[in-house]
């Protein structure tokens, strides 16, 4: 069941899949239901760092609270991908493989957000969220050293 994860003891990685479970369970509450409201029309970014850009330029524009957690926000609540997925399975351990991961989830989390009118698509937060993951995944490489 768990052949390719990073400890063999079962307890454990039973622990640590319902831990990811329960992640899963919050941040499909936090990006789906949670303080949504429902679009009229379909709201999409695909230039990179433009998102990003406007609220570092234009950081006086917003409310504290909107521009912390657009920007760090979109980092810290995905460092946990890079926690768990390097643990479940050892592939994952490594840059690519969890880049890789980490943008598949995310885009299609961006996609039924927009497609469901209850956000946007914007691909500053599949780069921030990827960003986030990599965090994860360099605290997992210092703790296990």
């Amino acid at each position: 069941m768990f052949k390719r994860a990073y400890f063999k003891s079962l307890p454990f990685n039973l622990l640590l899949a319902l831990m990811a479970l329960g992640y899963t369970l919050v941040m499909s509450w936090l990006l789906f239901y949670r303080d949504r409201y429902f679009g009229t029309g379909y709201a999409y970014n695909l230039v990179p760092f433009d998102t990003i850009k406007r609220y570092i330029v234009h950081y006086d524009h917003f409310n504290f609270d909107i521009w912390f957690n657009n920007l760090f926000g979109n980092i810290v609540l995905f460092i946990p991908i890079g926690l768990f997925l390097p643990l479940l399975d050892k592939k994952y351990a490594r840059l690519l493989p969890l880049a890789g991961a980490t943008v598949l989830i995310i885009a299609a989390a961006e996609l039924v957000q927009m497609l469901t009118k209850v956000g946007s698509f914007d691909i500053d937060d599949i780069i921030l969220n990827t960003l986030g993951a990599m965090l994860g995944l360099a605290i997992l490489r210092f703790l296990l050293k």
